[in-house]
């Protein structure tokens, strides 16, 4: 990421070229936000444009302007462009549609973007078809349209590719500062993690949020996530569509068990990037990062008025990862003393209203729900939308927790609508959260405890070559072996005969297998526990031109699928999870990319709904964790020993044992 976006995001000189009602609201939306710097609108004909002076020529300019906002068709904006790079201008928003976006309905609209890259240079620009952006610290404004973005001193960076979605965030009113608004539009040339490398280098910008609609260049983003982790900036996405990845001609349970968006999940989780997934929970986390910036965990304590508030946020944090801690004996004391022996001391706590209205009861019971092992407090309070005076006492009440504890604190409304915004904003001045809505309320905690360090490894990058060729099960089992995959002893036979001198050679009993079907099972190609005896006629009977004997496996534990399909969006996805026969019907799956480290493997095993049977389930040995691992890492192996040719590898089962992990099956489809 070399471009340097500082000139074009924070600007002293504005120019905008075009005179109608779009550019006109450029350069009234940034006189409202109170911009300090120089705007030149720039038109071949007038002389003046909403009281600026008018440039008729790019060239005749005072200076090479900082930020250009370009208001004309998409031709004149290539020329515009080419112009403004040979002067030396700091960047520019391209605001014309009709570009690659376009090229369904027009096939010129492509080949108008390699032109527009190519005119642009070195010059960053934002889009094409791009809103521009919102710097609300500044007050620098390439905007066209409304917006309710108000000036900040320090707030979060939201960047987006969909210009509708980013004028509704600016309208929230929820208090959240919002100190940029960038939309990327095509990124043509300049692209979303490139946008948000620059707006972290702003120490005004206290978080970022990404709406993405797909990634381009999976290093940029290990370079995004690397640098804001040492800047100590979080990150969160919300994260929509499903990747490119290819499954037309798969032919594996993991194709179609990966699915098209996990390899974007698993490249987000590898980041340390949490996902929301709807645009309240979003808004939500941010907010909480701006006051306090990513949780240590998620351990949580709740305070309420009501037995059915406590209920139900309880139960509504079921199946969230966030626990309720029980209470310690500190905390016990305060509680005590501040509500006396009527109420029972519990996480989530109903504290009744015997305290209402005396803040500093409220303040001593509410601070006695904080504490070291929480790592978010959070009242509930509803303040009614006829007359909610008498409910300030509990905006004062959460101010002094916060002042006099240093403690993370929220408010909480159970509906979004029951906090005003101005009380809102009057407590995230005073560094307490005003969550608008318990469900949004959970997801934001649960994704600022989610945060974490990138990975160090780079992602594998896949190749492009078509992957036309599938190994048969023999000649992928040896080509997994060779990078130390456990596999049975076996031998390929044509005949009956050829079946019967193999069964002699080896230690029954068998697994008989028909070779070069794709779901061997389906064909009832797969025939286990034959003795030596029956070989040949089973081998008859199953009548594929060739045949596999293999000694079958026994003390098997639980039987897993390990499987690794080319994703070109987002590289290799490595898919692990309950495999046999069963595989897609349980659909127990979890995902990482190559390379996965050996920590991050037993860590993905351990979420799987089978994880007990690996333990040793009631009363059964457990499962050998550290051969299962080195199987696994044997695949990687392979993997990272042909990226630029392989399509898919699976493992479907791998047979796990208290002292071994064997694959019985394997599947490779490469070029």
């Amino acid at each position: 990421m070399n471009k340097d976006l500082t000139r074009l995001l924070r600007p002293k000189t504005i120019a905008v070229i075009g005179g109608g009602a779009w550019c006109q609201q450029v350069i009234l939306q940034s006189e409202r936000m109170g911009y300090a710097g120089q705007i030149w609108p720039v038109h071949p004909k007038a002389t003046e444009i909403v009281g600026h002076k008018v440039y008729d020529h790019l060239e005749s300019l005072p200076e090479a302007p900082d930020a250009v906002f370009i208001g004309i068709n998409r031709h004149a904006t290539i020329e515009a462009v080419n112009v403004l790079s040979s002067i030396g201008a700091g960047g520019a928003v391209c605001f014309a549609s009709g570009f690659s976006e376009a090229v369904a309905e027009d096939d010129t609209g492509g080949d108008l973007q390699d032109q527009l890259i190519a005119a642009a240079g070195d010059m960053p620009i934002l889009g094409p078809n791009c809103y521009g952006f919102i710097n609300a610290l500044d007050g620098a404004l390439l905007w066209p349209d409304q917006h309710g973005a108000t000036p900040v001193d320090k707030g979060v960076a939201i960047l987006t590719q969909s210009s509708n979605i980013s004028i509704n965030l600016t309208m929230q009113k929820r208090a959240l500062p919002i100190a940029y608004m960038v939309t990327c539009g095509n990124m043509a040339q300049t692209s979303q993690a490139e946008i948000a490398s620059a707006l972290i280098d702003d120490p005004r910008v206290t978080a970022v949020g990404l709406h993405i609609e797909g990634f381009k260049d999976i290093q940029q983003w290990e370079t995004l996530a690397a640098k804001a982790h040492a800047k100590g900036v979080p990150l969160v996405a919300l994260k929509v569509g499903a990747s490119e990845q290819a499954q037309a001609a798969t032919v594996s349970h993991t194709a179609s068990l990966a699915g098209s968006d996990a390899g974007a999940q698993a490249l987000l989780d590898r980041l340390g990037i949490p996902r929301l997934s709807a645009l309240p929970d979003f808004l939500e986390t941010l907010k909480l990062l701006h006051c306090y910036g990513p949780l240590p965990g998620g351990n949580i304590a709740s305070i309420s008025c009501s037995g059915g508030e406590a209920s139900l946020i309880a139960d509504m944090a079921v199946g969230t990862g966030l626990t309720f801690p029980r209470l310690t004996g500190d905390q016990k004391n305060l509680l005590r003393d501040a509500l006396g022996p009527m109420v029972a001391l519990n996480n989530p706590l109903d504290y009744h209203t015997y305290i209402w209205r005396d803040e500093g009861a409220m303040a001593q019971a509410w601070s006695g729900m904080t504490g070291g092992n929480i790592d978010m407090t959070v009242s509930i309070v509803d303040y009614p939308t006829t007359d909610s005076t008498d409910w300030a006492c509990a905006s004062r009440a959460a101010l002094k927790v916060r002042a006099e504890s240093g403690a993370r604190f929220a408010i909480a409304a159970t509906l979004p609508e029951l906090l005003p915004e101005d009380v809102a904003q009057e407590l995230m001045e005073g560094g307490v959260v005003p969550f608008m809505g318990l469900r949004e309320t959970l997801s934001a905690i649960h994704a600022a405890g989610q945060i974490s360090a990138p990975s160090e490894n780079a992602v594998c990058l896949p190749g492009t070559a078509e992957t036309t060729q599938t190994l048969t099960e023999g000649e992928s089992k040896q080509a997994l072996a060779k990078c130390g995959l456990r596999v049975p002893q076996s031998r390929t036979v044509r005949s009956a005969n050829e079946a019967e001198a193999a069964a002699n050679s080896m230690t029954a009993p068998f697994a008989v297998k028909g070779v070069g079907l794709a779901h061997k099972s389906e064909h009832d190609a797969v025939r286990l526990g034959v003795l030596p005896e029956d070989v040949a006629s089973v081998t008859t009977d199953i009548g594929t031109d060739e045949v596999l004997i293999e000694e079958m496996i026994t003390g098997t534990v639980a039987e897993l699928l390990v499987g690794v399909v080319r994703d070109p969006a987002h590289g290799f996805v490595l898919t692990l999870g309950a495999g046999g026969v069963l595989t897609e019907v349980l659909r127990d799956t979890v995902s990482l990319l190559v390379p996965s480290t050996p920590d991050d493997i037993r860590s993905a095993l351990g979420k799987l709904k089978i994880a007990p049977l690996l333990a040793g389930y009631r009363g059964q040995p457990p499962a050998d964790m550290n051969a299962i691992i080195a199987a696994v890492q044997a695949v990687q192996a392979y993997v990272l020993q042909n990226p630029d040719t392989l399509g898919e590898v699976e493992i479907n089962p791998l047979l796990c044992t208290p002292d071994t992990a064997v694959a019985v099956d394997a599947l490779i489809r490469k070029a």
